[in-house]
């Protein structure tokens, strides 16, 4: 089993890919090194003598600048790196012109709605309008169990805290996410629960929803009945009659829109997991379908790879914006830019967030940047779109979600049980993960410490996430869970 890896030739430092010990010798292309301390799974080793004030090179490109002397075979971590990243930034386009070549056919078994769109799940949503409903809402969603039956795989309420107390583009935000989920081809029928006097009221929401199915979405204020949980109870038994005739059939491949997240990654997200999904993500823009990259904070310090793949100067520009208005978005908070990786990230190897960034936009692969939607914006272009959302991980998938996806897959190298309004696929990025939290996990990329092939790992999820698509339980949907949160971005009232 390979111990250690050095990930492009450039490197000046190594990562362990299992715990290592002072006094191992380790021999890479341009020579060898005996360390000097023990190096955890994950974490970087020095190839050479890197001096105070110099990058500190991972991936080919500065994660860093040394804060002292470091010698070879030495530890590399915080404690002698820091981050070597600014503030709003001027840049240039760059060119490169990916091309990802078309491949044969492939298809799902999924549900067409009637609007035209694709589904991969037949479930009952309870979408609340305010904060206020919520707690009736959960109630509905218990009453509501005893009438899920034929194809319906969920009834679900999506509680949140907005909708009121709210201002200008925050409670626009909040309006258009519920629109986006309202019109959402996971859902097979919906129903809308208001309380009556709230900003985003039925009334003011409808406009946003656009034209919605009059059989399949309904909508209920409160306050205009003496008992709502019986009304609503009544509604969900109708809208559950009809969503359980629904079938499935076959749709092709080209109609998924799957969402690229990561959270609570390690040293080996960008060299295992990361990889997997990138060409997960190339093989299926190869099939006419579509992805979506997000948590813009952690592009910062490797923005300008993505810039360079824009399909043309109008979208470069657009990520430019992507990048400089989440920037401001920080500072207007007086937050500092850099202020990432999480705990978990360092102690799994991850140093700065342009080592973190380096490896998470790894999710991308090589295809061109055909697109950049705005917070709440949906797909409209096939291909690889960048989606203006956080690094949050119920948050930022979400997004995905509201912005199209049917599906998300989710990174990790530390777990989490976290679920989201979609269908998602927790790939761990070493196999102890995958072991040992099992009831989690749904994809082992760890195995490409041994197997060392990211085209074949991106196969065999591809293969899953048709499964997926065509029914097969994610293990957060086997739990029950299903996460639900809107990006809050102004005062509260």
């Amino acid at each position: 089993m390979q111990e250690y890896i050095q990930i492009h030739s450039q490197d000046n430092v190594a990562v362990a890919l299992q715990p290592l010990s002072a006094g191992l010798t380790a021999v890479v292309p341009a020579g060898s090194v005996t360390l000097t301390q023990d190096i955890p799974q994950g974490h970087k080793f020095a190839l050479k003598d890197i001096a105070a004030g110099e990058a500190v090179v991972k991936y080919g490109f500065p994660i860093g600048r040394a804060k002292e002397d470091i010698t070879a075979g030495q530890w590399v971590h915080v404690h002698n790196v820091k981050t070597g990243l600014g503030e709003v930034l001027d840049y240039t386009y760059h060119p490169v012109h990916p091309v990802v070549k078309p491949t044969e056919k492939a298809t799902f078994m999924g549900y067409r709605r009637k609007n035209g769109r694709a589904g991969v799940r037949n479930e009952v949503w309870i979408i609340p309008t305010v904060g206020c409903v919520n707690s009736v809402a959960r109630e509905l969603e218990k009453r509501a169990q005893k009438y899920k039956a034929g194809s319906i795989d969920a009834i679900v309420a999506f509680t949140h805290n907005y909708g009121c107390s709210q201002m200008d583009d925050d409670q626009e935000n909040t309006r258009r996410i519920l629109a986006d989920l309202i019109r959402h081809p996971n859902a097979g029928a919906v129903l809308v629960l208001g309380l009556g006097c709230e900003n985003s009221n039925i009334p003011v929401l409808q406009p946003y929803i656009g034209e919605w199915d009059e059989e399949r979405v309904r909508f209920l204020v409160c306050q205009d009945y003496e008992d709502e949980l019986a009304e609503g109870e009544k509604v969900l038994a109708e809208l559950a009659a009809i969503a359980a005739k629904d079938e499935r059939e076959p749709i092709d491949a080209s109609e998924l829109i799957v969402g690229l997240k990561c959270g609570g990654s390690d040293g080996l997200s960008g060299i295992t997991a990361n990889p997997t999904v990138g060409a997960f993500s190339d093989l299926l823009v190869s099939k006419g379908g579509t992805t979506i990259l997000t948590e813009v904070p952690e592009m910062f310090g490797a923005e300008t790879l993505l810039m360079d793949r824009a399909k043309d100067e109008a979208t470069f520009e657009k990520t430019v914006k992507l990048i400089n208005d989440f920037k401001d978005y920080f500072t207007s908070h007086n937050a500092v830019i850099y202020e990432n990786p999480s705990p978990g990230n360092k102690n799994g190897g991850i140093t700065t967030l342009e080592d973190k960034s380096l490896g998470c936009t790894q999710k991308s692969g090589s295809a061109p940047v055909v697109d950049v939607l705005a917070y709440s914006q949906q797909v409209t272009e096939k291909g690889l779109n960048l989606l203006s959302a956080p690094g949050n991980d119920i948050v930022a998938s979400t997004a995905l979600a509201a912005a199209g996806a049917q599906i998300v897959l989710f990174t990790t190298g530390r777990g989490t049980p976290f679920a989201s309004p979609v269908p998602t696929v927790k790939i761990a990025s070493n196999k102890r993960l995958a072991g040992f939290k099992h009831g989690w996990i749904d994809f082992n990329a760890g195995t490409m410490v041994d197997e060392g092939d990211p085209v074949q790992l991106g196969q065999k999820l591809f293969d899953l996430v048709l499964e997926v698509a065509s029914g097969k339980y994610v293990r957060a949907e086997e739990e029950g869970y299903h996460d639900f949160a809107i990006f809050k971005q102004g005062v509260t009232l």
